[in-house]
This record gives structure tokens, sequence and C-alpha cells, in this order.
């Protein structure tokens, strides 16, 4: 009975993350404490500080529609873990040091394509996939 349990454990944990749960109650928390300041609460990409920006934030709800309707996930978590650097933000993310950086967690983007990021970002993706609007 033991043996069948660990064996079950191992192969969730093996699983590629667009079959695991997503947990974008956290991706949302990590949205309000790194990202709203500038994106906005709603991800309009009005947020308190958008006045003093030299480039006005992105409006985080618009990039599927943006995309010709579908949700560009791996250029997002290149964007938010560091690999694809960001002019806006004057640096490559992540602009909070470590906390976005890992490569523990396997997502399957795009034409089946898998990347490996962070928990964090695959969370704070998960969320940002919610808010999109048409």
């Amino acid at each position: 009975m033991q043996i069948r349990t660990w064996a079950g454990m191992m192969a969730v944990l093996c699983l590629p993350i667009g079959a695991m749960a997503q947990d974008a109650r956290l991706g949302k928390k990590t949205y309000e404490r790194y990202c709203a300041a500038c994106h906005g609460a709603d991800a309009s990409g009005n947020g308190p500080m958008r006045s003093v920006l030299t480039v006005a934030p992105r409006d985080l709800g618009a990039l599927a529609r943006n995309n010709g309707g579908a949700f560009p996930l791996a250029r997002v978590v290149r964007q938010i873990d560091g690999r694809e650097p960001m002019v806006a933000h004057g640096d490559p993310m992540p602009v909070y040091g470590d906390f976005f950086e890992g490569r523990d967690v396997v997502l399957k983007v795009e034409e089946g394509v898998q990347i490996r990021t962070s928990r964090q970002v695959v969370d704070l993706v998960a969320y940002l996939q919610r808010l999109q609007r048409r």
C-alpha cells in the first residue's frame, strides 16, 4: 500500500505544469505585491507609479487581445523570469532580485513546447491569464 502511494506521488510530481493545478490565488497575491504599483490593481497599466515612469506600463489584461486572441504564455514567462529583457523596466526582470528566478517547474507552452520556470512565475501567469479581456 505504501509503495502505491509513493508511486502516485512521484507520478504527480513529474507531470508538466499544464497537467498540474496552477494557483491563481497565489498569483494574485504575487501580482498585488510586485506588479500592481505600476500596472494597477486591475492590470490596466494605470498603477499609482505610472506618473513617475518614463515608459507607460503595459495593459496586462490585453495581452491575449494584442496577440491575436491567444495569451502569449512563453513570452510572458520569459519576460517575468528575466530571459527576455524588457526595455520598460530598464533592466531584465525580475526587478525584485531572485524572487521570480528559478527553473524548478516545467510549464507546457504554445505548440506543446515546454519551458522551465519558477512556481511563483507559474502562479502569477495563471492569474494574468484570468485577467484577459476581449
